[in-house]
């Protein structure tokens, strides 16, 4: 009787180190493309490196995130909206020759410049916005139409 179970647990010994050898196998597997690039260092410092390399990346990626809100800001004060109406404000003269242009920042401010085409003359006017509203002149329905264009953008 003490031979069988002798027997039982040299085999289940023998099993244990076959699954341990193969899993350990399987790690090495794994992991080896880590270890092959480092000549001969110890674990622990090729976990250092790589920390140090991930470390390195993060403060990169900060530096980029710090640029693009910097870039952003700045951004957001260039005339960057624009609407075009065309219209016929005159009865007597055919197709649409007169426009509202607004061009606009992103905050809505900018000016609009229209043009009034008639058969004698044409008039250009510039009008200032501020966050999408009048400033000093009163708009007319196609300035509006105008801004309300560019604000959609």
């Amino acid at each position: 009787m003490n031979t069988t179970i002798l027997l039982v647990l040299v085999i289940i010994s023998l099993a244990w180190l076959s699954s341990l050898t193969f899993l350990w196998l399987s790690l090495r597997r794994r992991y080896g493309k880590i270890f092959e690039s480092k000549d001969s260092q110890d674990f622990s410092k090729i976990l250092a490196d790589l920390q140090d390399s991930s470390n390195q990346r993060l403060q990169k990626i900060n530096h980029l995130q710090e640029e693009l809100d910097q870039l952003r800001a700045v951004s957001a004060n260039h005339l960057q909206k624009t609407g075009l109406i065309r219209y016929n404000p005159f009865s007597d003269t055919g197709g649409n020759q007169s426009f509202a242009l607004a061009i606009l920042d992103e905050k809505g401010t900018g000016f609009v410049i229209t043009s009034l085409h008639s058969r004698e003359a044409t008039r250009v006017f510039a009008k200032p916005v501020k966050e999408g509203k009048e400033v000093k002149y009163e708009f007319s329905k196609e300035e509006i139409q105008a801004i309300l264009e560019a604000r959609k953008h």
